[in-house]
């Protein structure tokens, strides 16, 4: 087997690991969130959550897909190990991209769902007339 080959597998091996790694943890950490955004409806929660973590797959996955091709050749070792660490690299960043826009996603839809059920403001007690000038 040669290094290119050998640096196409192991980018692959690295980058689908963290895809699925990071994606576990946003299905296991973001039911608390999306429970309490859809008002303790679990069985609507768990859809949800099962519904960004497919998207999240998708995304993730089709990028490493896209990503794979380095466009040089490469010929000793060291320059395998530094393609895959640029590859690695900037998958690690879009992963980490799509954590914080799912972790946005989440906050604004619980603060959506916070103030939707607070209490009305405080109606006005007086009035103050505008004086023309």
């Amino acid at each position: 087997m040669n290094i290119e080959i050998a640096t196409y597998l192991t980018y692959l091996g690295i980058t689908i690991a963290l895809t699925i790694w990071v994606a576990q943890t946003l299905h296991k950490n973001g039911r608390i969130f999306l429970v309490d955004v859809f008002h303790g409806n679990e069985p609507l929660a768990d859809s949800v959550n099962h519904l960004l973590v497919v998207g999240f797959y998708l995304i993730n996955l089709g990028f490493v897909s896209l990503a794979l091709k380095l466009g040089y050749d490469i010929s000793t070792p060291r320059e395998g190990i530094e393609a895959l660490s640029v590859k690695v690299g900037t998958v690690m960043l879009v992963l980490g991209a799509m954590h914080f826009f799912n972790l946005l996603l989440f906050s604004r839809m619980r603060h959506r769902a916070t103030t939707r059920n607070a209490q009305p403001p405080v109606s006005p007690d007086a009035f103050t007339p505008v004086e023309e000038v």
